[in-house]
């Protein structure tokens, strides 16, 4: 967001400091204008509203039409008065974006009168060359006629937006345009400026196709969940219902096949659910019941039945396609360098085409007529269109492709940010493991079974409520367990208990070493396990061990991958970790991370991170709460596993909806692209104009020529960003 400086608000200077009461109520009003999605409309209403008193900021949502004003006015009508005298129609919105008035569909990029004026103007403009050329008379009736229906038809929008700018004193694009034409009918290039009119007209036509490539990608976030679902009422019957209308607690059932409509929890059934659009997962993920499910996935096997968590509006798609429409406000690095570019370069290059049409003919007896037709020319691509549309659309077109792979992006400054990570910290717990541990290795002495001592220690630690052996538990898979009597926990070293007439104990190493059952068999495999950051208990009977146990935090399945693939991009990987030494480094060497910190405190992490930054900038991978503080020091926070949980999503600055640290990765690489693509289109709009500038000189170029190389550079760097919405990042 760009806050307006007062001093511009007024040409009489700032205005008087409001009272304080009045300072304090400061409202948010959001309008969508159906007619604002460029640059130069932006500016327009920049101006504008910047001199009403009590505006204190505007934000701009190009791709999306619309317009957030803060101010302090009891009733928004200057606002609407202003707009409105502008030519554009405001529509006033929600705070969330649903229309309160006038509730109208957002309008066609182009209408079908649109298209039916720029044939005609078309067809009169290319009359007036042909009839021109054949009779060598640019300024005959037949001519001017022709070119007089190409204007009305094709410029006639554009004559009446450059009166508006001039009235405003704004110098954009249509008020070049319009000085450029009526200049080249007054010079009588009556042909060129029914060519040129057009030309622009239809260009423009063409570019605001090409961003509604943009804008539907947004929308069709949101279009992906159903406007109704099936209820159970209270008879127990089944009613489809508008999605809106249903409430938290209510039952939906789904059929596979179908698209959930909203969040909820399984009650009942089982199926697998595609979950892309969310988590950006590739595979159907199983659902059984108690398991999270989200609107806008697909239920491809099993009927469910699930409790809405979330009304209309508040389920995670609509959480997920909101930060992307909220992300867009705020102006990247490159945007913002491309603005301030802009603001500077078009009154400066005004300027040279006065200059250009004044000094030779005055100073140096050139002709009047040469050189008034070159400042025409410099006019017509003066205007930085092609350079200032680039960056919105680029910077769109990345993020909503970075949500369509499960990554949320909440803005595009980290967008453009994460191309210069030098290290990514990671968390240990729950970011490269799993985070809960599970039964890894049983290994039976003489002539105990596996079975036999599953069937022993799980029937013991069942009465424990100790993490490890709930896993050994779980490692029994819920099979019947033993009956067991005189059960005691002992304190900092395990349980015992009788099992068909046996005592037997299950605990540390320094239980057996208590009960003097210690074997050199046993030491051994208690070390091996301990290397491998397991977490190692016995079970023993009155004649020695029996068994040795070992639970472990077992490593994602991804972590290896996503590791290698951050090295690759030349990204060092650093682990944080609150655990024992010994154990991260175990882990560490599994996944392929070489530089390991353990036993760190919050605050020791927060140390860490500042000296990680000495080398570069660095991110933190974390679960979005217990990291908060490295994770607002770092450069970019990443929030693991976002998906379903609210505060993670609030907090990251990006959000990895799945627990898939390849996301991560996946993020540097979409980054590089975006920036890539983004200086891809400044070389080459800039480019254009250099190109054209020298050839304006060298009298090589012509009004038509420098429109058609004008606009064709603006869909050209349009084209170009809107590549990252099909382009696949490895």
């Amino acid at each position: 967001m760009k806050k307006l400086d007062p001093s511009c608000c007024s040409e009489s200077g700032p205005p008087p400091a409001a009272p304080l009461d009045q300072v304090r109520q400061v409202k948010a009003t959001i309008f969508r204008i159906d007619q604002m999605d460029c640059p130069t409309e932006e500016a327009l209403l920049r101006k504008t509203l910047g001199n009403i008193a009590g505006v204190r900021t505007l934000e701009f949502n190009l791709i999306d039409r619309m317009l957030k004003v803060e101010h302090s006015l009891d009733k928004v009508d200057p606002i609407t008065s202003a707009i409105t005298a502008l030519g554009m129609t405001p529509v006033l919105q929600t705070p969330d974006g649903a229309v309160t008035a006038s509730p109208l569909a957002a309008a066609p990029a182009v209408s079908r009168k649109q298209w039916l004026l720029m044939a005609v103007a078309g067809v009169a403009a290319i009359g007036a060359e042909v009839a021109a050329y054949t009779t060598g008379n640019e300024t005959s009736i037949t001519v001017g006629v022709l070119a007089i229906i190409a204007v009305l038809a094709g410029g006639l929008h554009t004559l009446k937006k450059g009166w508006i700018a001039l009235r405003s004193f704004n110098l954009n694009i249509n008020l070049l345009m319009t000085v450029a034409v009526i200049g080249a009918l007054l010079i009588g290039k009556w042909p060129e400026a029914a060519v040129v009119i057009w030309l622009f007209g239809l260009a423009e036509m063409i570019e605001a196709i090409s961003l509604d490539r943009a804008r539907n990608a947004i929308r069709g976030l949101m279009a992906l969940a159903p406007e109704t679902a099936t209820v159970r009422q209270a008879d127990l019957s089944w009613l489809e219902m508008r999605a809106q209308d249903v409430a938290v607690g209510a039952t939906v059932r789904v059929k596979p096949g179908e698209r959930l409509a909203l969040d909820g929890v399984v009650e009942s059934g089982q199926s697998w659910v595609n979950q892309a659009p969310i988590t950006g997962e590739s595979m159907p993920v199983e659902k059984n019941r108690g398991d999270p499910v989200f609107a806008g996935t697909i239920n491809e096997r099993g009927a469910l039945e699930f409790r809405v968590s979330a009304t209309k509006g508040a389920t995670m798609l609509d959480r997920i396609a909101r930060a992307v429409q909220e992300a867009q406000s705020q102006r990247a690095p490159t945007q913002r360098f491309v603005d301030q570019f802009a603001r500077v370069y078009t009154p400066v290059v005004f300027a040279i085409a006065l200059l250009v049409a004044m000094v030779p003919p005055l100073m140096f007896g050139a002709l009047w007529f040469d050189w008034i037709y070159k400042a025409l020319v410099l006019l017509v691509i003066a205007c930085p269109c092609a350079l200032v549309i680039s960056t919105p659309v680029t910077v769109v077109s990345g993020l909503t492709a970075a949500a369509r792979r499960g990554i949320l992006v909440k803005g595009g400054v980290y967008l453009e940010q994460g191309r210069l990570l030098k290290s990514v910290a990671l968390d240990k717990t729950g970011t490269i493991t799993h985070g809960k541990p599970v039964l890894t290795d049983v290994i039976p002495f003489g002539a105990a079974t596996r079975e036999e001592v599953l069937r022993i220690a799980a029937s013991l630690d069942a009465l424990s409520e100790h993490p490890v052996a709930a896993a050994i538990v779980a490692g029994y898979e819920n099979r019947a367990l033993a009956p067991v009597t005189g059960f005691e926990a002992l304190p900092g070293r395990g349980v015992k208990g009788d099992l068909d007439g046996q005592t037997y104990y299950i605990g540390n190493h320094r239980l057996i070493e208590e009960l003097a059952k210690c074997t050199p068999e046993l030491e051994r495999n208690l070390d091996r396990l301990e290397a491998e950051a397991k977490t190692a208990v016995v079970l023993c009977g009155a004649n020695g061990p029996l068994a040795v146990l070992a639970v472990a935090d077992t490593v994602r399945d991804s972590s290896r991958e996503a590791v290698a693939s951050l090295k690759a991009l030349g990204i060092i990987p650093v682990m944080l970790t609150g655990d024992n030494v010994k154990t991260a480094q175990a882990i560490a060497k599994q996944v392929g991370i070489a530089e390991v910190r353990g036993e760190l405190l919050p605050e020791d992490k927060l140390t860490a991170i500042n000296a990680l930054l000495e080398r570069g900038p660095v991110g933190m991978v974390g679960d979005g709460v217990n990291d908060a503080p490295a994770l607002a020091k770092s450069s970019i926070g990443f929030a693991m596993g976002a998906a379903g949980t609210d505060t993670a999503i609030e907090t990251a600055d990006v959000a990895l909806m799945q627990d898939d640290l390849r996301k991560l990765p996946e993020f540097i690489a979409l980054s590089r692209k975006t920036s890539s693509i983004l200086w891809q289109n400044i070389v080459f709009a800039i480019g254009v104009k250099v190109i054209f500038f020298v050839l304006t000189f060298t009298g090589q170029t012509s009004l038509w020529l420098a429109v058609f190389a004008d606009m064709g550079a603006s869909l050209l760097v349009v084209f170009n960003g809107l590549r990252l919405l099909r382009t696949k990042v490895t």
